[in-house]
């Protein structure tokens, strides 16, 4: 799985603009960044009526729509996803996911504060930076608003470059931690054997699914 960061702070605090600024800065890098925004609970992605809802009253496990230059997948739910969920549905196809709120998740969080805003978020766990417009006492590191190019690097150094050479292994489309002695061993397996297929050039990445009734 991408390496997964959330942007969390109170409402109005700026969230987005750094995330749009973090964004821009990790793609002149080189990176390609996943965003994942958490929304209420109450908010509407599918009207009634539209052929997209249509299909999911019919019974439709999930629904794309489909155009020229995008795709939105419909998949309803019987409860709130967790952040590893989304991600699973995201895919590997990205350096890292940015996520914006899941104040509550598991995943390492940079708080977005302001002054006006009053104290910390108290229940925000895995921080490992704050973005603030005043000094603060804590241990946590802390970066100035408009110091993105700070806080990418930080993202560089701690997720990005560690992760470029990837390996993921979902059971039960649950994340599975590996050390790097099983990675290894895995990692060498699955490329011998592509390698040694038929028509089979260089290995840059491999998907297996594998599914038992």
């Amino acid at each position: 799985m991408p390496p997964i960061v959330s942007i969390v702070g109170k409402s109005e605090s700026g969230k987005t603009t750094l995330l749009e600024k973090l964004i821009a800065e990790l793609k002149s890098r080189g990176y390609r960044v996943a965003t994942v925004k958490h929304a209420p609970q109450e908010s509407s992605f599918d009207e009634p009526g539209k052929d997209s809802w249509r299909h999911i009253q019919a019974g439709s496990e999930a629904a794309v729509i489909s155009s020229s230059d995008k795709l939105v997948l419909i998949k309803p739910l019987s409860s709130e996803p967790s952040f590893e969920q989304i991600a699973y549905l995201l895919g590997e196809d990205y350096d890292i996911i940015l996520a914006e709120g899941f104040s509550q998740g598991d995943a390492p969080k940079i708080e977005v504060h302001r002054k006006q805003s009053g104290p910390l978020l108290p229940d925000a766990r895995k921080l490992i930076a704050i973005a603030t417009d005043e000094p603060l006492e804590t241990k946590t590191r802390q970066f100035s608003l408009e110091d993105t190019k700070g806080i990418a690097d930080l993202l560089e150094k701690g997720f990005l470059k560690p992760q470029r050479e990837r390996l993921s292994l979902y059971v039960n489309h649950t994340p599975i931690v590996l050390t790097v002695f099983p990675k290894q061993i895995i990692t060498n397996i699955l490329l011998a054997l592509a390698s040694s297929l038929k028509g089979v050039k260089k290995v840059k990445n491999l998907d297996i699914f594998y599914r038992k009734p």
